[in-house]
């Protein structure tokens, strides 16, 4: 069933989430322990990210190094294909434009369509570490936009050899990406929202936006979208903050502002489970309240870990 099927049809908040694969040596129970407490809460759907390939640097002991690429955390297909047939629930594998050319992408979805997996939510993805700003694989996707479309293309039965006779067309959902307080990249908040008005148009279904800690934004951004004409589903996406680093390292890595009462009280904190603490009672009171606004869904990026989702949900769902 498509996502934006699954918000239709419900007339409560739901409850989704967000997984890593495993660093390349894990395995698949690695995966399964960290979310098996959420299934108690009936996940809507779980979202599987994807990663491209890194450049990294060993030391050949020479005084030289030698640069390999590697791909730290692969198997999203073969994870996102586990987990909706072992646990019957509907996976939204991410779609990026780095590290992938247009073939790569195509056979990916092809090998998707194939599992009986009919949802993705498309992100551009960010910069290679070795880089200032991103740079597409040749033959690749610069902008999100673009690969929403290629997967329209292919939903119309469009596939990019263009003399393939007889082909099936796929049948994708396609979610994108919000920013409450703009893209870091975007000049101003008036032309992220045209260019995610421009996904919508292209034949992006739902939102679901970045993390945010002050739900002013997140309704603000909202009505901004409606302001422009974007009406589909916009489903906030919260992150807890987890460790006494996040006071400096969320705004710096992801650009977003932490609310001064948050800061204030994450200063004070003299320990990481202190931190972890503050971090699940903020995120219980953000998600009572947009559940009170009867949001379509609230969406939780685990980065890994699941207890301090478990005790939010447990107090919310």
């Amino acid at each position: 069933m498509h996502v934006a099927e699954i918000l239709s049809k419900s007339s409560k908040t739901l409850f989704s989430f967000e997984i890593l694969p495993p660093l390349k040596g894990g395995s698949f129970n690695d995966i399964y322990k960290s979310i098996e407490p959420l299934l108690e809460f009936k996940p809507a759907y779980i979202n599987v990210t994807y990663h491209q390939e890194e450049v990294v640097y060993k030391d050949r002991g020479n005084g030289l190094l030698e640069k390999k690429v590697v791909r730290k955390r692969p198997g999203t297909v073969g994870i996102a294909a586990a987990l909706q047939y072992i646990c019957n629930i509907q996976v939204v594998p991410h779609m990026i434009c780095g590290g992938f050319t247009r073939e790569e992408t195509e056979n990916a979805l092809i090998d998707l369509n194939f599992l009986g997996i009919n949802n993705v939510l498309v992100v551009r993805g960010d910069p290679d570490r070795s880089q200032k700003t991103f740079i597409p694989e040749p033959d690749g996707h610069i902008h999100s936009l673009d690969l929403v479309k290629q997967i329209v293309d292919l939903n119309h039965g469009k596939y990019l050899e263009e003399d393939l006779q007889n082909t099936t067309p796929t049948n994708f959902c396609i979610g994108v990406a919000g920013y409450p307080e703009k893209h870091p990249e975007a000049p101003n908040k008036a032309s992220d929202l045209r260019y995610l008005k421009m996904k919508i148009e292209a034949g992006a279904s739902y939102i679901v936006t970045q993390m945010f800690f002050d739900n002013r934004k997140y309704f603000e951004f909202v009505n901004d979208c409606h302001e422009m004409g974007i009406n589909v589903p916009i489903i906030p996406g919260l992150k807890p903050v987890a460790t006494c680093q996040h006071l400096y390292l969320l705004p710096k890595t992801f650009g977003i502002d932490l609310p001064d009462d948050l800061a204030k009280e994450l200063e004070k904190c003299k320990t990481n489970q202190e931190a972890r603490n503050l971090g699940i009672e903020w995120t219980i009171q953000q998600t009572k309240e947009l559940i009170a606004a009867h949001v379509p869904a609230v969406h939780f990026y685990t980065m890994g870990r699941s207890d301090n989702i478990y005790q939010i949900a447990k107090a919310c769902f």
